[in-house]
C-alpha cells in the first residue's frame, strides 16, 4: 500500500490542473477551505463533506495513565479531540 501523503501544494497543484484557477488561487481556495473547517470545529459545529465524511470534536474523559518510560502513574485531564466519521459513499470506493 502506498503511504506517501498529498501535501497542501500537490492539493493545490490538481486543483488547479482540475479547475483553470492558478497555483496561488487554488492554494488560497485549499487554506480558505481549512482555515473555515476549523473555525467551524472551533464553535462545536460539525463539518460535512459529501463523499468524504464528517469531522466533528468529542470530549474526552479524565483519566489514569503511566508515564512513558517508567511506572509513575499519571492523571491525563480531560480535553477534546477530533473525530472523523467516513461516508459510506468513501467506504464503498475504497
Amino acid at each position: 500500500m502506498n503511504k506517501q501523503k498529498v501535501a497542501k501544494a500537490e492539493l493545490a497543484a490538481r486543483i488547479s490542473e482540475r479547475t483553470g484557477l492558478t497555483r496561488k488561487q487554488a492554494s488560497d481556495v485549499v487554506s480558505a477551505a481549512t482555515g473555515l473547517m476549523i473555525g467551524a470545529l472551533r464553535t462545536g459545529q460539525t463539518v460535512g463533506l459529501p463523499n468524504l465524511g464528517t469531522f466533528s470534536i468529542s470530549r474526552t474523559a479524565e483519566r489514569q495513565g503511566v508515564r512513558p518510560g517508567t511506572t509513575d502513574r499519571i492523571t491525563i485531564p480531560a480535553g477534546k479531540k477530533v473525530r472523523f466519521k467516513i461516508s459510506t459513499g468513501l467506504k464503498d470506493k475504497l
